[in-house]
């Protein structure tokens, strides 16, 4: 898959999600759709923006929106992270990074002089015919749940 661009259509894509099954970009057809990139589950900044979208969720539904989650961390990771943290929106598994690579979040990151490619936390929101409308890349946390809803309404 080639990577997408703002005002262009995203390609359909599946991946497993949280409660099993299969999540499909093509489920979401005729709704609003924001598809939030993070790094892993149940590290506080990532529980913290999952907690700002949950809290956010009936907005965002009021709004005609929907929300999921992307990492890399398996389903039983995200199953244990959506159930401690009450989410009410699917957390998708992309254990092979095609998904993150689609969206260009697989970044070079550094930890205590370790170099590594990791997952940029980024989010993305796309109109009702899965046209890509904004992006936000090296999201800060505090307040962007907030700045989402905002957009996503003004579509």
């Amino acid at each position: 898959m080639r990577e997408i661009t703002t005002g262009s259509k995203v390609p359909d894509f599946s991946l497993p999600a949280t409660g099993g099954g299969t999540w499909r970009l093509k489920d979401a057809a005729g709704r609003k759709l924001v598809i939030y990139f993070y790094p892993r589950d149940l590290t506080p900044g990532c529980t913290r923006e999952a907690q700002d979208f949950r809290d956010s969720y009936r907005a965002f539904r009021k709004a005609g929106v929907e929300v999921v989650g992307v990492s890399r961390d398996s389903v039983a990771s995200h199953d244990k992270f959506a159930s401690k943290e009450s989410l009410p929106f699917p957390l998708l598994a992309d254990s092979d990074e095609r998904v993150c690579r689609l969206f260009d979040v697989i970044k070079p990151k550094s930890l205590y002089g370790r170099k590594y490619l990791g997952v940029e936390r980024s989010t993305f929101l796309l109109d009702g015919t899965g046209v890509l409308r904004q992006v936000w890349r090296k999201v800060k946390v505090p307040g962007h749940a907030e700045v989402v809803l905002e957009a996503a309404r003004s579509l």
